[in-house]
């Protein structure tokens, strides 16, 4: 990796016109993909990311400045670079890193890139098969293995100089039913911070490959959904997105600080039903979106941001905590070196609550019951969002009744927020990337069985 002494020298020559705090952010990522499409081999990839940050600021000014020419040359001529833009004057610092190595959380006993490329193969053919075998209308079944193997390193003018390495597999497998002209499509895409263990221990790629299938066959044969206003139930897992997208981002610092949020100076007051505890957490253990610490250095935290309804926290990162006069929550994250981290969400759920599941459907009434979640947007200043429910059924005096399509969620993630009267007891996680300004990141989604009691449905 680098040398304390240059690390030294960089931050010094960033700090030279009159910056008052400098970070260096040092990255080498290995990532491999692997991807089938039908029961051919497409893609076989290799590729490096090697390059650093430097970022400097000056009270609440920030520049940032990356390369991948991390000779001590290359690095020094990039810290000038971003001193020259944060100031004029010519100062002599001096920066002492002291060294530290956390605790890993997060143990990987086989790297990915390790394991020979025929077993890697066979993860795909197994899910490909399993996918095909659930029914002659299953057309095309596209199967990737992702995996990455990233050291960083992160030393700051505050003294830090600390090391991370942090190890992902991830299946991802989509199925396309086709009939005539008419197609609909399945997805699963788990994933752990962890190596090719994960595949003996926590994902069996042939049962992720037949549900991706199944819904994607049970779409093909459902009937368009009825648009309307009415209770809907969300399952559990991959739900958590509505939270993730209509509030999570709406509770990051990047919005709050310039009052671009519908929570912000909420701090202490009541936005949600009493049975919502809401809850971001990068310390669980080979979790998706855990880490031992954050992209700026910081160990990594369990942030309860609701409890019982009431607004207790926001993720904040360094620079937008100067702007709120609020600390870091260990929330600063970015996709790799060429961006600059800001506040992002980890592990991010509903925790789980008291009611039994099928209690929560069989006293619902009429509504919807959506299965499971697709992509949507959000509007984090308003909190107005829009989602596709990838697989629903209508719910017909407590009973779920046919498998509808073309659902869509419509409303305001406060509003939504106290229309939950039924948090079920299972909470289970669904794995995604997350977009925003500093890149693309790994993050958990998650919650139990939910009840909202009314919710605009777009349909026919």
């Amino acid at each position: 990796m680098l040398s304390k002494k240059i690390a030294e020298q960089v931050l010094q020559v960033a700090l030279r016109s009159g910056g008052d705090f400098a970070e260096l952010f040092y990255e080498d990522t290995l990532r491999s993909v692997l991807a089938m499409n039908d029961a051919c081999l497409e893609d076989a990839l290799l590729s490096r990311a090697h390059g650093a940050g430097i970022r400097v600021y000056k009270e609440l000014s920030s520049v940032y400045v990356h390369t991948n020419d991390t000779s001590p040359r290359g690095l020094i001529a990039a810290a000038g670079r971003a001193a020259d833009a944060i100031g004029d004057l010519r100062l002599c610092v001096n920066v002492h890193l002291t060294g530290s190595i956390p605790a890993n959380a997060h143990p990987y006993r086989q790297l990915p890139l390790d394991i020979p490329g025929q077993a890697r193969r066979e993860i795909l053919r197994a899910a490909h098969a399993s996918a095909k075998g659930v029914s002659p209308l299953i057309a095309h079944v596209r199967a990737k293995l992702l995996c990455w193997d990233s050291s960083v390193l992160i030393a700051n003018s505050q003294g830090l100089f600390v090391p991370d390495r942090r190890v992902y597999t991830r299946l991802a497998v989509e199925a396309v039913a086709q009939r005539e002209c008419e197609n609909q499509t399945g997805f699963e895409g788990p994933g752990a911070l962890m190596g090719f263990e994960l595949f003996r221990d926590r994902v069996d790629p042939e049962a992720f490959a037949r549900i991706a299938a199944e819904r994607a066959v049970t779409m093909l044969n459902a009937q368009p959904c009825p648009a309307g206003f009415m209770p809907v139930v969300i399952d559990t897992g991959f739900g958590g997105v509505i939270f993730h997208e209509a509030c999570g981002h709406s509770l990051e610092a990047a919005s709050v600080a310039f009052g671009n949020s519908e929570f912000a100076g909420k701090l202490g007051q009541r936005i949600a039903s009493p049975l919502v505890t809401a809850i971001d957490d990068g310390t669980l253990p080979n979790e998706w979106g855990s880490s031992n610490i954050d992209d700026e250095g910081n160990p990594t935290t369990r942030l309860v941001l609701i409890e019982k309804g009431i607004l207790k926290n926001y993720m904040v990162d360094r620079l937008n905590g100067r702007r709120m006069n609020m600390p870091s929550t260990g929330s600063g994250r970015r996709q790799n070196y060429a961006f600059a981290p800001t506040s992002r969400m980890r592990n991010t759920f509903i925790a789980p609550g008291e009611d039994r599941e099928e209690e929560i459907l069989s006293s619902m009434g009429d509504g919807l019951y959506a299965k499971s979640m697709g992509g949507g947007s959000v509007n984090p200043v308003t909190g107005e969002f829009n989602f596709a429910v990838a697989e629903g059924y209508l719910v017909r005096d407590g009973k779920i009744d046919r498998p509808v399509r073309g659902a869509t969620l419509i409303g305001k993630g406060a509003e939504i927020l106290t229309r939950i009267d039924r948090v079920g007891r299972e909470m289970r996680f669904g794995q995604g990337m997350c977009g925003a300004s500093s890149g693309s990141i790994p993050t958990n989604v998650g919650q139990p069985m939910i009840r909202v009691t009314g919710i605009t449905v777009g349909g026919r």
